[in-house]
């Protein structure tokens, strides 16, 4: 199991954050497939995934000479499980936030 600094530090960078983001939202896509419009060459955007791998946020499959990247599930369901299990120190932070707030405008 990867640990949560370095699923957080692999998607504090933008460039990674947003190569997740567009598997996320278009599916699995060759190397190729994610540099367009980026104004990256092919060397950095590699250098991304393998950061992205090896914090276990994409898996890479092999078709030929293509390498596809998709994003991982397992990865993606480390970081919401513990956001889910910190759900009830916002919620609280929060309640306590508003009632502070309509306390302040009261007086």
């Amino acid at each position: 199991m990867t640990t949560l600094p370095k699923l957080f530090s692999a998607l504090a960078d933008d460039t990674r954050l947003s190569i997740v983001e567009q598997l996320i939202q278009r599916g699995e896509s060759p190397a190729g497939g994610l540099i367009a419009g980026r104004g990256m060459t092919g060397a950095a955007i590699s250098r991304h995934l393998r950061v992205l791998r090896e914090a276990g946020l994409v898996t890479r499959r092999a078709e030929g000479t293509r390498r596809l990247y998709s994003a991982n599930p397992d990865g993606l369901r480390a970081i919401a499980d513990w956001t889910r299990s910190r759900r009830a120190f916002w919620e609280t932070s929060l309640d306590r936030l508003e009632a502070v707030i309509s306390e302040t405008d009261h007086t």
